[in-house]
């Protein structure tokens, strides 16, 4: 069995780490790869750079990250984010990516998934999900970083992606996202029982408690951690803001502690060894 992964996970928007609530109200945390390192350092099994405004206004910022990630971080990298040719794949590639996730581009054209297994193979290509709730009590897809939404329910998409060879799923609970109320419980039930592939959840981490409970489904792969891991490096000594005055940096400028508060104040080393005694097969 593999061992279960600890993967941070970094939105970026232009120049910064963001992070929002339900992926709106994106706010400033600082720099990417001051935030990379640090997990690096701390122990992270991957880290996942997602360009949050990316398939909105057709720009793409990761390069340069990508770039600085492979010769200072030692550990696999994916990256997703307006990705929607063959050559975006090729490039992120190119740069240092060890792999890429879609996620809009494959639920407007499903045979682009198809095309960048053939291409790239299974190993390299992921597909994320935003998953939310609706009226219906159904879980629906949404995209663009959950400002759309799709008429494809969350579980007969997983069927789908899977049988056009996707090698690995994210998939994320926008109704958790950025609250530290712990994981979306109702989703991970509907699904992991028909996945095949590694399953990575993310959204609503905001103790080690929550993330044992869901690593210890058998079929989940690993969790995706941001809030949670940002706000903890923010309040450390060895956080250092560089205001490149783009965004909403007001949190940051305010010193307030009102998003922190919401979650442990922790890091990877010490979660894994709250995992590693409730006997949870982690890598320390």
């Amino acid at each position: 069995m593999p061992l279960k992964r600890i993967i941070s996970r970094l939105d970026i928007k232009g120049p910064n780490l963001v992070k929002g609530i339900n992926l709106e109200g994106l706010r400033v945390l600082g720099n990417p790869d001051f935030f990379s390192k640090n997990y690096y350092y701390a122990g992270a099994d991957e880290i996942i750079y997602h360009d949050c405004v990316a398939s909105l206004y057709e720009k793409k910022y990761l390069l340069d990250f990508i770039n600085k990630a492979s010769s200072n971080v030692f550990i696999p990298v994916s990256v997703g984010g307006g990705i929607k040719t063959l050559k975006d794949i090729e490039l992120i590639l190119k740069n240092g990516a060890d792999k890429v996730f879609i996620n809009s581009a494959a639920i407007k054209k499903p045979k682009f998934l198809e095309e960048a297994v053939k291409n790239f193979g299974s190993s390299t290509i992921s597909i994320s999900i935003e998953a939310n709730k609706k009226k219906d009590n159904q879980y629906y897809c949404f995209y663009d970083y959950g400002r759309e939404k799709s008429n494809r329910r969350v579980k007969d998409w997983i069927d789908e992606v899977q049988s056009k060879g996707a090698g690995e799923i994210i998939l994320t609970s926008i109704l958790k996202d950025g609250t530290g109320e712990g994981f979306d419980i109702g989703l991970l039930d509907l699904v992991h029982k028909i996945i095949k592939v590694p399953l990575i959840i993310h959204g609503g981490a905001g103790n080690s408690n929550h993330v044992s409970d869901v690593l210890k489904y058998k079929n989940v792969s690993g969790v995706a951690i941001s809030s949670m891991l940002h706000y903890s490096l923010i309040q450390s000594d060895k956080f250092i803001f560089e205001n490149k005055k783009e965004g909403n940096t007001s949190y940051l400028l305010s010193n307030d502690k009102y998003f922190s508060s919401r979650f442990e104040n922790t890091s990877i080393s010490q979660i894994k060894k709250k995992l590693k005694k409730k006997r949870l097969d982690i890598r320390v």
